[in-house]
């Protein structure tokens, strides 16, 4: 898919941070855009700045899925690029046999179940289009990578999305269909998005029995790990955002921005499953 200008692209997770930012390229390549998030102060701010249609939608309710689609191509006729970007990342959290089963419920139905609820909404349209058109599912730049033992909820979530990424593409390639596929893995390095403070949009049937931690801004984490010694780094939304539509146009699988950081962990990990050795975690 060369040429992004007129085509329709849905960003899920619209309302800020990455989507907003890959609404805001979208745009800028005259593309169409619909934003859709669960947050609906947010998700109005957003789609006025940008002036493209804002719904809310909740991707772990297969239903409100089916309706955004219904509403995007009642409006505009064609989906071209879905971007199942709506995602939750809990605070770092107790073993994961102690994690309430709230926790791992939320984040498997927002971050795995979710991308599923927009695959089938929208692909089997896309598909019999018969035109050509792109899938972005958004994994992590570290959880998509590597094990995070204190963040296993996200690490788990985060894997399986790119797991599911490769399946489709392999599927999509069988049936000889025009869709391509990419996943993101944002970064490298850490973002200023609302996902560290995700707990704020947390379903009542989510709940946790008991206090969890408290949630902290991405500011607010890289504070902390100033007071140990380490110095984060940030990467701007935007440069994700252009990634995004780079891979998109050159219809590439792996958004994986260079790092070589990252690439020594991918080696790591890979060489730790070669020699059967033990897991090997993100320095």
């Amino acid at each position: 898919m060369l040429d992004l200008r007129g085509r329709v692209a849905v960003v899920t997770g619209g309302a800020g941070g990455i989507g907003l930012a890959m609404g805001r390229a979208f745009t800028a390549e005259g593309m169409r855009v619909v934003l859709a998030d669960v947050e609906e102060p947010a998700l109005s701010k957003a789609a006025a700045e940008l002036g493209v249609p804002g719904v809310v939608a909740d991707v772990t309710s297969e239903a409100s899925m089916r309706e955004l689609a219904a509403r995007v191509y009642d409006t505009y006729g064609a989906v071209h690029v879905l971007c199942n970007n709506a995602g939750v990342g809990p605070a770092a959290a107790p073993p994961l046999w102690e994690q309430e089963i709230g926790d791992w419920r939320w984040g498997l139905d927002v971050n795995v179940v979710g991308v599923l609820h927009g695959l089938r909404a929208f692909l089997p349209r896309m598909i019999a289009s018969g035109e050509p058109g792109h899938v972005v599912n958004t994994a992590s730049g570290n959880g998509g990578i590597a094990p995070i033992p204190s963040a296993a909820v996200y690490a788990v979530t985060k894997a399986a999305v790119v797991t599911l990424s490769e399946c489709l593409y392999g599927q999509l390639a069988a049936a000889t269909s025009d869709i391509g596929v990419s996943v993101l893995f944002p970064g490298p390095h850490m973002l200023r998005t609302g996902i560290f403070t995700a707990e704020r949009n947390r379903p009542r049937r989510y709940a946790r029995t008991e206090p969890g931690p408290a949630a902290r801004t991405a500011d607010e984490v890289a504070e902390a790990m100033r007071a140990h010694g380490l110095e984060p780094e940030f990467t701007p939304v935007e440069e994700v955002a252009g990634q995004v539509v780079d891979g998109v146009r050159a219809g590439r699988f792996w958004i994986l921005p260079p790092s070589a950081r990252t690439d020594d962990t991918i080696r790591a990990r890979a060489e730790s499953m070669r020699a059967r050795s033990a897991p090997t975690y993100l320095r």
